[in-house]
This record gives C-alpha cells, sequence and structure tokens, in this order.
C-alpha cells in the first residue's frame, strides 16, 4: 500500500541565533567554555546580540573574547555604537582591538571617542598602525582616501614566482586580503595586480611579468567618492589599489567598503531628494532635525507663495468656471510625476563624467518626446473621460463638456512636455554651475512643475474658454 503524505510533517524552522548567543553570555559557563560556544557564531549575529545587551553583560563578552574576535565583530556595528562600546573597555583591550581593525574602520571608530582617550589609545598601537591612521585621519570623509585600508598583499615586480609566493605566505599572516596581489617597482610605485589563483598555478620557470595585469583598475586617494563610485561598482573587483597623486600604493578599498561607500551616497541622495540637507537618525535631537529641514522648507514656502499668486491672477477664470477647479490636482499631479521621473533618469546619467554637450541635448530631446507622447495619449484619453463625465454626471451640455474636457487635455499634454523639460535642464544646470544635481530633485521639481501646470492650465482655459468659445457665466 502507497504511504499517504500527511500535512503534519514537520517544518525546518531557523534557529534563533541571538536568542542561543544572549543565553550563552547570561550564563555561568566558565570564560573558555563560553569563548568556544560563542566561536560557533558568526560575527554578525553577536553584533547584533550587543545592542540588547546590558553594560555589565558587554563587558563580560569583552572580556571574554579575544582581541582579533572582537575585531570582527567591530567590523559589523555602526561607528558610533562601536566608540560607545570601546569606551566601556579597558584601555588596553580596546587598544588591542583597534590594532586588529581593518584600518579604515578603526579610523572612523576613534572619531567617535573623546579626544583625551583618543590620544591614550593611539599611544598604545604599534608604530605601524599609527602611521596608517595618522595617513587615513589626513584625507578629507569625501575623499576615496578616508576609506582605505592597509589590508593587502604588496610585492615587488623583480620577484620570482617562488619569492612571490613566500612573500605571499609571509604577509598573509597579518594580512587576509590575499585574492589579489599587488605590485609595485622599486620606489613604490603601482604596477599592477596578480590573480592568487594565476600565482599559485604558475611554473616556477615562468616570469612573474607574465602574470602581472597592468591593466587592473585603480583611484586616487584624493579623487571625490561622487567622482570614482561607478568605476569601483562596474569593475566588481575584491579590492582596488588605492593611489597618491605620484602613483605610489597607498592601500587598498575593499568590496565591503565599496558596499558601505555605496550604501551612504544613496542614504545622501535620499535625503536631498526628501529636500533635507543631510541624513536624520531616530536619536537626533529636535533642533538638529530643525535645521536640516528649514532651508529647503524656506525655498518651498516662497515658490508656493508664486504658484498661490499665479493663481490669483487667475481669479476671474476661476470665477467664471468654477468647474475647472475640480481637475487643477489632475493637472499638477501628472506634471509633478513627469518632472520626478525626467530627474530621475537625467540624475542617474550624470553619474557619466564624459558626457558631451551634444549627448546632454539628446537627453533632454528624449525627455521631451517622451512626455509629449505620454501627455498626448493621456491627454487624449482625458478629453474622451472628463467630457463624459462633465456631460453625463454634470449635465452640461455636450459643446460644453467637450470644450472643457479637450481644455485639460491640451493643458495636460503641454504641462507634461514641459515639465519632461523642466525635471531634465534643472539638474543639468546645476551640474554646470558644480552644484550636486540630486538638490535640485523631489520638493523643489514639484513646486516648479506646480507653477509650470497652473500658468498652462489656467492660461488655456482663459484664452480657448472665455475669449475664443466665450464659456463664462
Amino acid at each position: 500500500m502507497a504511504t499517504e503524505i500527511t500535512q503534519d510533517q514537520s517544518v525546518a524552522v531557523r534557529p534563533d541565533y541571538e536568542l542561543e548567543i544572549a543565553g550563552i553570555i547570561r550564563g555561568n559557563d566558565a570564560p573558555r567554555a563560553m569563548l568556544s560556544k560563542l566561536s560557533d557564531y558568526h560575527a554578525n549575529d553577536i553584533a547584533q546580540v550587543m545592542q540588547t545587551l546590558t553594560t555589565q553583560e558587554r563587558k563580560k563578552l569583552c572580556r571574554i573574547c579575544t582581541a582579533d574576535m572582537l575585531a570582527e565583530i567591530f567590523e559589523y556595528l555602526e561607528e558610533d555604537d562601536a566608540g560607545a562600546y570601546l569606551r566601556e573597555m579597558d584601555l588596553q583591550k580596546a587598544a588591542d582591538v583597534i590594532a586588529e581593525l581593518e584600518t579604515d574602520t578603526a579610523s572612523h571608530v576613534l572619531r567617535e571617542i573623546d579626544k583625551e582617550r583618543r590620544l591614550l589609545l593611539i599611544d598604545l598601537l604599534p608604530p605601524d598602525t599609527q602611521k596608517e591612521l595618522r595617513m587615513i585621519a589626513a584625507f578629507d570623509e569625501d575623499e576615496i582616501g578616508s576609506k582605505l585600508t592597509t589590508n593587502c598583499i604588496v610585492i615587488r615586480e623583480n620577484l620570482t614566482v617562488k619569492e612571490a609566493m613566500r612573500e605571499l605566505v609571509r604577509q598573509a599572516e597579518e594580512n587576509d586580503n590575499i585574492s589579489t596581489l599587488f605590485v609595485v617597482d622599486e620606489s613604490g610605485a603601482y604596477y599592477g595586480a596578480i590573480d592568487l589563483k594565476e600565482l599559485i598555478t604558475a611554473r616556477q620557470n615562468v616570469p612573474l611579468e607574465n602574470l602581472i595585469s597592468t591593466s587592473f583598475p585603480y583611484v586616487y586617494a584624493h579623487e571625490a567618492i561622487d567622482d570614482c563610485i561607478e568605476k569601483l561598482k562596474d569593475y566588481s573587483e575584491d579590492s582596488v589599489p588605492v593611489l597618491d597623486n605620484s602613483s605610489k600604493l597607498l592601500g587598498v578599498i575593499t568590496a565591503a567598503s565599496i558596499i558601505e561607500v555605496v550604501d551612504d551616497e544613496m542614504g545622501e541622495d535620499y535625503a536631498k531628494f526628501a529636500g533635507l540637507t543631510a541624513e536624520e537618525d531616530l536619536q537626533e535631537p529636535l533642533r538638529e532635525s530643525m535645521k536640516k529641514r528649514l532651508p529647503w522648507l524656506f525655498v518651498l514656502l516662497a515658490l508656493g507663495l508664486l504658484v498661490s499668486s499665479v493663481v490669483g491672477i487667475f481669479e476671474r477664470v476661476i470665477a467664471q468656471l468654477t468647474l475647472i477647479m475640480a481637475f487643477q490636482s489632475l493637472i499638477l499631479d501628472m506634471a509633478g510625476n513627469v518632472g520626478t521621473q525626467s530627474l530621475a533618469v537625467t540624475i542617474r546619467v550624470l553619474t557619466d563624467e564624459n558626457l558631451t554637450f551634444s549627448q546632454k541635448m539628446h537627453l533632454v530631446i528624449k525627455e521631451m518626446r517622451v512626455g509629449l507622447c505620454n501627455g498626448l495619449l493621456l491627454g487624449l484619453l482625458s478629453f474622451g473621460l472628463v467630457g463624459l463625465y462633465i456631460w453625463l454626471v454634470k449635465h452640461n451640455a455636450p459643446l460644453t463638456a467637450f470644450a472643457i474636457s479637450g481644455c485639460i487635455g491640451t493643458s495636460l499634454m503641454l504641462a507634461m512636455l514641459i515639465s519632461s523639460a523642466v525635471g531634465t535642464l534643472i539638474p543639468l544646470f546645476f551640474k554646470k554651475i558644480k552644484v550636486d544635481p540630486a538638490v535640485a530633485s523631489g520638493p523643489l521639481i514639484t513646486t516648479v512643475n506646480d507653477l509650470v501646470a497652473v500658468v498652462t492650465y489656467y492660461g488655456l482655459s482663459w484664452i480657448l474658454l472665455l475669449n475664443v468659445l466665450h464659456l463664462g457665466s
């Protein structure tokens, strides 16, 4: 007899690692036993648990864990959290953890610690680590050099394959980013890169020169993050070398740092699209949040008053054709939506620094064509549907109904055409005058397009409905 499959079968449930980790920390196991159990869990899971522990429980965890294990955990923490937890440790243990961190992470975490304690911690670090931290601290936060790490394998170009392997093994004790080896000449200038697999599989009599890729991508430390972020994303390498202005190798920016940089840039752009001057968080004081939001709100208030003033100019039109007020939001919303779409496309295209003038003009024409075609289609649809609504529901004469809907359809088409041009030209203008085009986004574009839509809609209503067809009451 065939075995019947019942619905009673158990379903595999993912273990609650965070609950298990918290239970181990709060337990009474001996330190060595506790460390052995915790080492079975991923550092990210332990990092998530640290935020739920009491101060005493965190201190217990930090005493039990080794410096390299804590460093791995700290790589998954927010910088302000990591700084706070370091302040809970004794100086020597905190210095040991910092020494094990990636140099870029260590530099950023140290900024979260008060100056007096920071200086004490730096004095306890090995000389090489101090030198690396001072080098990274010399770069501005918006420069790619502030994100570099010296955790990489660097070899000379005049080595043999056997010598290169020996050097790899020696440096791998301190550096775990070994998938790519970076090659420098005798002066320390960047020469190229070697894939680890190619080095391992190469025969000893093969010249090292044959393995070196001299076209491997690189960035300069003083380059702005905004300018080279697309290059970093496009190559998708585990590590990209970072050079000084003399083309000497300073370190690398890793894939993890690239992801962090992209995430930070997206957060900043999102803040600008929302009309903020910077990102906010849940713990930010009221005054700071107000300072970030008010500048754009003042600008938008002025523009909003301008839009209201323009509506006031057409007061006679509204008084004689009150019905058209019901469809104002239709024109305004569609114009705002089209402008925002064109803005999003333009901001994305402007990440390419090599755009020519003709390419920019092609973008403007293309967006206007899209706006015109979409406007024509939606305008015709509005002409039919709105005309039927005014005729059958509002019981107006067919001629009046379709005259008004024709004006609405035409206004919608023109507003969408002009809004697509505005949404493209404003960020291009901002880019030309060296202002981040993302600031010309969201609320600003919407308000400008409101002005365009109001003038188009009421202007056409005044010309066509009042002066040509004489439909006023």
